[in-house]
């Protein structure tokens, strides 16, 4: 069953894709100089989390972590 949704919103209209506290999600937006990672999930505890990163695309761009925590605390 769903616990995490996303939607995105491009050229083609608007796709909706859905994960389980056991997958997650996974988004990537990216351009020709690298892309943004965002993974929502759900921790050991069952907290509902969030990581988001640069990261290479196609060879361009660089690793590096942005932010992550818990979803719905500062």
């Amino acid at each position: 069953m769903a616990h995490f949704y996303g939607t995105l919103q491009g050229n083609r209209g608007e796709v909706t894709r859905a994960g389980s506290k056991n997958s997650g999600i996974t988004a990537y937006s990216a351009s020709w100089n690298g892309a943004i990672r965002v993974c929502v999930y759900a921790d050991e505890e069952g907290n509902d989390c969030y990581r988001v990163d640069q990261t290479t695309w196609h060879g361009h761009g660089i690793s590096e972590p942005i932010a992550e925590g818990k979803i719905g605390e500062k």
